[in-house]
């Protein structure tokens, strides 16, 4: 499966926006990482991850996220998840990141 990255950032709310499409796992966090990173150098903010077209997460998905959630902690900002699938919300719970990530119901 692949990865396609929707990013948008909301002036009025100061945060960015990113709806993945697909699977985050070995072959696609570099690609969700690099495109985070290059994000947050033009601009610094919260960042909200809008999971309804997210189908699947991996290993190297969470840590490519946690190593993301790292960089938006050093500028004192915050990484917001919703519309997280079951699947997907079970592994942030096994691992206990949901209590790292902010994950709105």
């Amino acid at each position: 499966m692949s990865l396609n990255i929707n990013t948008e950032f909301d002036e009025e709310k100061n945060i960015w926006v990113i709806v993945p499409e697909g699977e985050i796992d070995i072959y696609t966090s570099p690609k969700l990482k690099d495109t985070l990173t290059r994000m947050l150098k033009d601009k610094e903010a919260d960042i909200l991850i809008d999971s309804k077209k997210l189908d699947y997460v991996d290993s190297t998905g969470l840590g490519a996220l946690i190593s993301i959630l790292k960089k938006v902690k050093e500028q004192d900002n915050m990484i917001y998840m919703e519309n997280v699938k079951p699947n997907i919300r079970k592994l942030f719970d096994i691992t206990n990141l949901d209590k790292v990530f902010v994950i709105k119901e």
